[in-house]
């Protein structure tokens, strides 16, 4: 997708030598866009820079815009999301769902499974991690309808999660990685957000400064969708070290944990781990699946069985009402609290996964495209909180052990107080530990090679010396920030960067929308006047 063209700047032979080039050419390869990169940096190190200086007084900046947009524009992301998942619906089951992410005769350039693991992986990751236990405790103890530690309140808990990590979820991420697949394999477009909006504005608007800043609000969402992921793995991590072997939890240690894991990354990442990454995701849910075996075996399975078939239910039952609701359970801070920050989150996350599982799609039809990755991860999704979550809420509901009390006093410790209390403990941290640390790897890894695309116009540098810089330049800037946003509120101040820095990039997504579905309905016509009949 990205390595079979080459920057404008030297094409058709007009090759600039070395003394040619730019400074910033030069460090970073001729392929660098330099108005989206200085764009994107300039909005990242400040924040860096000041959050280092005075992370109390950013928090309170963040805070307060925060609150801003929850207040004023909740309704603007219970929308949208609703509507994206309304709408690849319909492209997926009309005639528009035939067309194929490539040409007409081409095949899938990956196998089911694998293109699942990096779906998965992808999408997913260390977020599924840290919330599959710690979120369905938190709304049993916590409900926001009712009375907590109930089994209603366990039940609703199950469905509330299902509704956070499912269709819309996806649907968000759908909307970014259709348009980009579609124009980069079909059109052979450069696989930047910019491009994919052409048919929309034109070549002018789209390669001009409207283009650079979409570009640069892609790489600025990416940005903090994932380090808000990368700051809750190292809590995560630091949490499961301090219930396992006593070292202290704080800001400090979890600052420690990503500038560690980040140089692990870092240095996988410029030794080639791109090619690896359907590797690693395979190894990913190879490990989730050791896990949930464990809870099947050692866990209450009947249980887990029923809650799981009870839960799909309610969710889909509720599917609709909920979708269409401003004020979910008649609760509206603890809408804006949690789905507020969820479809932010998602949004925030959809620049960089969209254009990771378009990476990986290519010769899928869009009726595939959309139809698995709307319900395969999603599903996978809801079995691993059930066994995660269900056993946690099994050992507090039946055999009395207070899991939701200790969630309540810290939500970071919800996985390794359930696995505290099931066989084979030291080996169940060891795994996890593994499987957190692999997730945090693949994620940052996938995010650099993406962000790195972005600022490169769509191109991949063929400097490897060039490409390497690159990767460490927005390595750091992902490990530095989230451990900026660790100490300027720790959890809090993680979702409020998803949330403040999604927010202009939703309005992008609906340019990406108008523009994939009138250009696929420009070729329907084509080709129903070349042909006589809908072929589509």
């Amino acid at each position: 997708m990205i390595d079979e063209s080459v920057d404008n700047s030297i094409k058709g032979g007009d090759v600039l030598n070395d003394t040619q080039l730019s400074g910033i050419k030069r460090l970073f390869g001729k392929t660098i866009d330099v108005r989206v990169f200085y764009g994107a940096a300039a909005l990242a190190l400040p924040f860096i820079i000041f959050g280092g200086f005075s992370p109390a007084l950013l928090g309170e900046m963040s805070g307060k815009a925060l609150a801003y947009l929850t207040s004023s524009w909740s309704w603007l992301y219970l929308i949208s999301c609703s509507l994206f998942v309304l709408i690849c619906l319909v492209i997926a089951l009309s005639p528009l769902g035939n067309v194929r992410l490539g040409k007409d005769d081409e095949p899938p350039e990956f196998r089911f499974f694998s293109w699942f693991s990096m779906l998965f992986s992808a999408g997913m990751g260390i977020g599924l991690v840290f919330w599959a236990g710690a979120e369905p405790m938190y709304h049993y103890m916590d409900p926001p309808i009712g009375e907590g530690g109930t089994v209603a309140a366990s039940r609703l808990a199950f469905e509330i999660f299902f509704f956070h990590w499912g269709l819309h979820a996806w649907a968000t991420y759908v909307v970014v990685g259709l348009p980009i697949a579609y124009f980069a394999f079909r059109k052979d477009q450069p696989a930047i957000i910019s491009a994919c909006l052409r048919p929309l504005l034109g070549d002018r608007a789209a390669d001009g400064l409207f283009g650079d800043v979409v570009n640069v609000l892609a790489i600025w969402a990416t940005i903090m969708g994932v380090v808000t992921s990368l700051g809750m793995g190292a809590l995560q991590i630091n949490s499961g070290l301090a219930h396992s072997t006593g070292i202290p939890a704080g800001n400090a240690a979890a600052a420690i944990i990503i500038a560690v894991i980040t140089c692990i990354f870092i240095f996988s990442a410029i030794t080639g781990v791109n090619k690896g990454i359907r590797i690693l995701s395979l190894f990913n849910v190879y490990l989730m699946l050791t896990l949930l075996l464990f809870f099947c075996i050692f866990g209450p399975f009947g249980y887990l069985v029923n809650t799981f078939g009870i839960a799909l239910w309610d969710y889909v039952a509720d599917l609709i009402p909920m979708s269409t609701s401003l004020e979910l359970f008649d609760n509206p801070g603890w809408t804006g609290s949690w789905t507020v920050f969820y479809w932010a989150w998602w949004v925030a996350w959809a620049p960089f996964v969209g254009a990771f599982i378009a990476r990986i799609s290519r010769g899928r039809t869009i009726r595939e495209f959309i139809l698995v990755v709307l319900i395969a991860p999603p599903l996978f999704s809801y079995i691993f909180s059930v066994g995660l979550g269900g056993t946690a809420m099994w050992l507090d509901m039946v055999q009395n052990i207070p899991i939701g009390e200790a969630v309540k006093q810290s939500i970071e410790v919800a996985l390794f107080e359930t696995l505290s209390h099931l066989p084979l403990y030291g080996l169940l941290v060891v795994i996890t530990n593994v499987l957190i640390a692999s997730f945090f790897v693949t994620s940052a890894d996938s995010a650099t090679f993406v962000i790195s695309m972005y600022s490169s116009g769509g191109y991949e540098t063929e400097d490897p010396g060039a490409r390497k810089r690159l990767i460490i330049f927005w390595g750091t800037v992902l490990g530095g920030l989230a451990i900026v946003l660790i100490f300027s509120g720790g959890l809090k101040a993680l979702q409020t960067a998803s949330i403040v820095g999604a927010f202009p990039f939703i309005f992008v997504m609906y340019l990406l929308v108008i523009s994939v579905l009138k250009d696929l309905m420009r070729e329907r016509k084509i080709r129903r006047t070349q042909d006589g009949k809908v072929i589509a």
